[in-house]
């Protein structure tokens, strides 16, 4: 069965091991729901340095890039930040 792309967002915290908890616990959500869930929060920093410039705007490009190829948007979480407001935009 090919499940739809689900692009999945939240106002993340500065803490990476929270972030990933709730990450996987949102996909897991999403993934029951019968779809493909895409989280970059997950994946992107494990190999990406955010620190260096160059791969911090890497990784916003290609986050852009899976929400812009996503069928869906989901909005986790509680409350709107800035990332969470761009995401709805692109995905408009």
């Amino acid at each position: 069965m090919k499940r739809p792309l689900a692009y999945i967002t939240a106002p993340w915290s500065n803490s990476q091991y929270e972030n990933v908890e709730n990450a996987a616990a949102y996909c897991r959500q999403v993934y029951d729901a019968g779809y493909s869930p895409i989280c970059p929060v997950l994946f992107l920093p494990t190999f990406l340095k955010d620190d260096i410039p160059q791969e911090h705007k890497d990784g916003l490009d290609m986050a852009r890039d899976y929400l812009r190829r996503s069928h869906v948007l989901v909005v986790c979480g509680h409350g709107i930040d800035e990332t969470v407001k761009n995401d709805i935009a692109t995905a408009e």
